[in-house]
């Protein structure tokens, strides 16, 4: 493979700590890894030379603007998740760093995007834009400006779902470090009965397909969005094959309906945002073609609820 110049923006995120060392253990690229605070960056950047760690943020990204003329492939991975600037880096100033690019050197930028902003078909949700939290209306907003940028179409853009993640080394996802937690209620949860679907990606298999379309970017023809996760799974499937695991068995089940939902917020007088009732309602969080590794050939670190469990620490039963 030809070596390439490579950025990497949000590296000490728990996404971003899979990614950079894949490719500083996997590849022999010049890496340029975009951070904040280097000392929350857990990867060994002495493993091998071509390792710069850049101190820095979204917000001052023009700074970097010399060295984002010379970059091959950028790998945008940074993000704020809430909070007084969230539109200005989730929207501006990702695009002022594309901007920055060089549309004729570069030749790919892989976006990171979310896959709630997506409708069941994959084309925009309208809903994320109108209601979604800032996070969601953000990405939704950026996914429609970036279509007017010189550098569009190398823009690879992925839309993870539901991000699993994290170790000694690494920084948990939010849903990582409450599987063990709801584990514990499993006595309960298995006699219940949901109508709903997902699909669920670990950061390791994350960092499989980006290493791959860093190494064969799509052509011309090809699809440049991607959203990113394994097989579909329904609710009660899931509490099934966690059940098993842990060896326990399901007599019975009693079904959760919308209805009852309804009154249980209204009794309990439970405040809820727009967002939260249109999920509620929309249930089933599943998209058409999702893509993993086994997409590429590649082997899955993460593909079954057994697998979540055991990185996650979960003992399983007899």
């Amino acid at each position: 493979m030809t070596k390439k110049r490579i950025l990497v923006t949000g590296a000490s995120g728990c996404i971003g700590h899979y990614i950079s060392e894949a490719l500083i253990q996997n590849t022999n690229h010049e890496l340029y890894l975009l951070v904040r605070n280097p000392n929350k960056l857990q990867v060994d950047t002495t493993a091998r030379s071509g390792i710069t760690i850049l101190q820095g943020d979204m917000q001052e990204i023009s700074k970097f603007s010399n060295l984002l003329k010379t970059i091959d492939t950028a790998v945008l991975t940074a993000t704020s998740w809430g909070g007084e600037g969230i539109f200005d880096i989730n929207v501006f100033k990702t695009l002022e760093l594309m901007n920055l690019l060089n549309p004729e050197r570069c030749q790919q930028v892989i976006y990171f995007s979310t896959a709630s902003v997506l409708n069941y078909n994959n084309q925009p949700l309208k809903e994320a834009g109108e209601i979604g939290t800032d996070y969601i209306r953000s990405k939704y907003d950026c996914l429609h400006k970036i279509e007017k940028l010189a550098i569009y179409p190398k823009i690879t853009t992925v839309f993870p779902t539901i991000v699993l993640g994290g170790d000694d080394n690494k920084p948990y996802s939010a849903v990582t470090t409450g599987i063990p937690e709801v584990t514990k209620y499993i006595d309960i949860i298995r006699f219940l009965q949901a109508d709903g679907s997902f699909h669920f990606i670990h950061g390791r298999d994350i960092a499989t397909v980006v290493q791959y379309l860093i190494d064969y970017p799509p052509q011309k023809e090809e699809p440049r969005r991607f959203v990113l996760g394994q097989s579909g799974l329904s609710v009660n499937q899931a509490v099934k094959e966690v059940c098993a695991y842990l060896g326990k068995k399901i007599y019975f089940r009693i079904p959760l309906s919308l209805s009852l939902a309804n009154v249980i917020i209204v009794l309990f007088r439970i405040q809820m945002a727009a967002w939260d009732r249109f999920c509620m309602k929309y249930r089933h969080f599943t998209y058409a073609h999702p893509i993993n590794p086994a997409s590429f050939d590649l082997p899955n670190y993460c593909a079954t609820m057994s697998d979540i469990l055991k990185i996650s620490g979960v003992k399983g039963g007899k």
